[in-house]
C-alpha cells in the first residue's frame, strides 16, 4: 500500500461532498503550491503536529465551519507521514524497537543467572528465589490492558519515552533490593512497564511498512522477544557466577537504560491517527476555523475510558466465543509457558545433574538460540512462498489459512525437539545431544507462534487488538504459572518424565495447524466475530476498489465505525421491543 495523501486517502463524510467543488481538490497535481511538508529531523521529535505554511495553505476538503469542517491528511510529500521515511530511517526504528523487546526478554531471563546466589543471600527457597522471574513475566499481562489503548490517545514516543525510562529504574532498584519482597516487587513493576514495548512496538511495524512490507520486518522482529530470554541466561549466568546477582541486575539496567537513549533520538512518533489529531488542533488553534483529523471524520474518537473498558472486557469475550481464539491462545500459551519452564529446568539438568557452574549452564541455552535463529531465516523464506500465494487471489488477498504451512512444520518440531531433550538429558549422554533437541523445540516456537498470530491477525481485522490481547495475557499467565512448579515436578518425576510433560501438552495440541488450515474457513463462518470481521474486510477491500487507495488506518477507522453504528441499531431495537413487551399488559 502506496503513502497515502490528501489527494488520494481523504475519506469524506456525505455532509461533507458539497464543499469540494471540483475534482481539482482531489488530484494532487491540480493542488495549489506547495504541496510538501519538510522540516528537519528534530522537529519531528518536539513538535508533532508540524505546522508549517505549507499545512495551512493546503486546500483541505471542507469549508472550516463546525457544520463542515476541513478534513486534515498529511501532504502529498510529507515528512510526518511515515510512510515518506527513507528506508535507512525505517530499519533504524525497526532496529532500535526490536533491541528494546529483545531487552525486555533478555531481563526477564537474565535473573535466573544468579538464582543461587540470590536463595543462600535472602535465605529462601529456590521455588521463592524463581518467583522474580514469574512476577516479571505476570506483568507481561498488563501490556495489552493498559499501555495499548493509552498509546492509542498519548501516542507510541511519549509512553515509550515513559515506560522505558520507569523500566530501566526499576532494574536500577532491584540491584539495590534489601530482601527477596523488595525484589519481586520490584520485578514484578519493570516486568509491568517492560510490557510497554513488547505490546506496542509490534505496532510500529503497521506504522511505517506497507502491508506488502511487513513479511521480512516483521519475521525479524519477531525474533526478538524469544531470542532475548535465550540469551538471558548465557550472560547472566557467567556474570552471577563471577560478580554475583546484583550486577546481573545492574547489567539488565545498563542494558535498558542504553536503549532507552538510544530510541529517545531516534525514534518519533509513528502514530498516524494522533499526529494528524495534534495537527488538527494546532491548525484549529492557529487559523481560528474548524479542523478535524480524517480518522475523526466519520466520528470522534473513543474517549480512554471507552478504549480502557474494551481492553479488559473484550478479550474475554473472545476467548469465550471464538474456538480459534481459545485453541490458538492455549496454544500459545502451553509453548511460552514451556519456554519460561527452560529458566527452572535447565539448572536442573546442566548444574545439578552434571555438575556445571552458572556460567557453563548458561550456556546450554545456545541450542534454543540457534534454533530461533534458524527458524527465522525460514520464516523469511516462507514470506516469498505467501506472496506468490497471495498473488493467485483477486486483489492479492490470500484466505488466513494460507498463513498456516509454518505452523503445521513447527508444531511437528515441537513434540520431537521436547521428547528429544526429555530422554537425552541424563548425564550418562553426551551433553550435545540434548541442547540440539532443544534446538528443534526453539524452531517450533517461532514457526508455530508468527504464523498463528497472522492467522488470527488476518481473522479478525477489526478485533485483531483485542485477539491479541487475550493471547499475550493468557500466554504471559501461563509464561509465570509454569516455572513455578518445575522444581516440584522434575523432583518427584525426574528429569526424563517431569521434560516429557510438556512433551505430551504441546503432542495435544499438535493437531490445531491441521484443522485450521482444511476447516478453518468453515470454522470461522459459524464463529460471531469471526464472520463479522469477515463480512466488514469484504465491504473494505469492495470500497478501496471503489474509491481508490486509503490508509489501512482510515480503512479501519470506517470499518470500526460501521460495526459500532449497527451495533448501536441492533440495542436500540432491543430496548424498543423489551418496552413493547413491557407495555403489552397493561394494555
Amino acid at each position: 500500500m502506496s503513502p497515502q495523501s490528501p489527494a488520494s486517502g481523504t475519506v469524506t463524510p456525505a455532509g461533507y461532498a458539497s464543499s469540494m467543488t471540483a475534482a481539482s481538490e482531489r488530484d494532487v497535481e491540480a493542488q495549489p503550491s506547495p504541496t510538501v511538508n519538510h522540516v528537519s529531523y528534530f522537529r519531528r521529535f518536539m513538535d508533532q503536529a508540524g505546522v508549517t505554511q505549507a499545512v495551512i495553505d493546503y486546500k483541505y476538503p471542507g469549508k472550516g465551519t463546525a457544520e463542515s469542517p476541513f478534513v486534515v491528511d498529511f501532504l502529498p510529500d510529507d515528512s510526518y507521514n511515515p510512510f515518506n521515511f527513507s528506508e535507512g530511517r525505517k530499519w533504524l526504528i525497526i532496529a532500535i524497537q526490536a533491541t528494546a523487546t529483545l531487552a525486555v526478554s533478555f531481563a526477564s531471563s537474565a535473573y535466573s543467572g544468579g538464582i543461587r546466589e540470590i536463595f543462600t543471600d535472602f535465605g529462601v527457597s529456590q521455588e521463592v528465589a524463581i518467583l522474580g522471574i514469574s512476577l516479571f513475566v505476570l506483568g507481561f499481562a498488563l501490556g495489552p490492558l493498559l499501555w495499548a489503548p493509552l498509546s492509542e490517545v498519548f501516542g507510541r514516543q511519549k509512553l515509550f519515552f515513559i515506560s522505558y525510562l520507569a523500566l530501566t529504574a526499576f532494574n536500577a532498584g532491584a540491584a539495590g533490593a534489601n530482601s527477596m519482597g523488595a525484589l519481586i516487587v520490584l520485578r514484578f513493576f519493570a516486568g509491568a512497564f517492560g510490557s510497554s514495548p513488547l505490546t506496542n512496538a509490534g505496532g510500529v511495524i503497521a506504522d511505517i511498512f506497507t502491508a506488502e512490507e511487513r513479511g521480512k520486518a516483521g519475521a525479524i522482529f519477531s525474533m526478538a522477544p524469544f531470542l532475548g530470554p535465550a540469551l538471558g541466561p548465557i550472560a547472566g549466568g557467567f556474570l552471577g557466577e563471577a560478580h554475583g546477582w546484583r550486577w546481573v541486575e545492574g547489567m539488565i539496567a545498563i542494558f535498558c537504560g542504553v536503549v532507552w537513549i538510544a530510541s529517545s533520538v531516534t525514534y518519533p512518533e509513528t502514530y498516524s491517527p494522533v499526529l494528524l489529531r495534534k495537527r488538527a488542533a494546532k491548525l484549529s488553534k492557529t487559523t481560528g476555523k474548524v479542523y478535524i483529523s480524517k480518522f475523526e471524520a466519520h466520528g470522534p474518537p473513543q474517549s480512554a475510558a471507552a478504549q480502557f473498558k474494551i481492553s479488559i472486557t473484550r478479550p474475554w469475550i473472545l476467548l469465550i466465543k471464538e474456538p480459534i481464539v481459545l485453541l490458538t491462545s492455549i496454544y500459545i500459551a502451553i509453548i511460552y509457558g514451556t519456554l519460561y519452564l527452560c529458566f527452572a529446568a535447565f539448572p536442573i539438568v546442566f548444574q545439578l545433574g552434571r555438575g556445571w557452574g552458572p556460567g557453563i549452564g548458561g550456556l546450554a541455552f545456545i541450542g534454543i538460540a540457534v534454533g530461533m535463529v534458524c527458524a527465522t531465516l525460514y520464516a523469511v523464506f516462507d514470506n516469498r512462498r505467501y506472496k506468490r500465494v497471495a498473488a493467485t487471489y483477486p486483489n492479492g488477498a490470500a484466505p488466513p489459512e494460507e498463513r498456516l504451512p509454518p505452523a503445521i512444520l513447527g508444531s511437528i518440531l515441537l513434540p520431537v525437539g521436547l521428547f528429544w531433550f526429555a530422554w537425552t538429558n541424563g548425564p550418562e549422554i553426551h551433553w550435545a545431544v540434548c541442547i540440539v533437541g532443544s534446538g528443534f523445540f526453539a524452531a517450533g516456537i517461532l514457526l508455530v507462534f508468527l504464523p498463528l498470530l497472522n492467522y488470527l491477525i488476518d481473522s479478525y481485522v477489526i478485533y485483531a487488538a483485542s485477539v491479541l490481547a487475550a493471547n499475550s495475557v493468557l500466554r504471559s499467565l501461563f509464561g509465570a504459572a509454569f516455572p513455578l512448579f518445575t522444581t516440584y515436578m522434575y523432583k518427584d518425576l525426574g528429569i526424563h518424565w517431569a521434560s516429557s510433560i510438556p512433551a505430551f501438552l504441546s503432542l495435544a495440541c499438535l493437531p490445531f495447524p491441521f484443522l485450521f488450515y482444511k476447516y478453518g474457513a468453515q470454522i470461522r463462518s459459524r464463529c460471531e466475530f469471526a464472520s463479522e470481521a469477515s463480512r466488514v474486510l469484504e465491504k473494505m477491500r469492495a470500497s478501496a476498489a471503489g474509491a481508490g487507495p486509503r490508509s489501512e488506518e482510515e480503512a479501519e477507522a470506517q470499518a470500526q465505525a460501521d460495526v459500532e453504528a449497527e451495533e448501536a441499531a441492533e440495542k436500540t431495537a432491543e430496548k424498543t421491543t423489551e418496552k413493547k413487551h413491557q407495555e403489552t399488559p397493561a394494555r
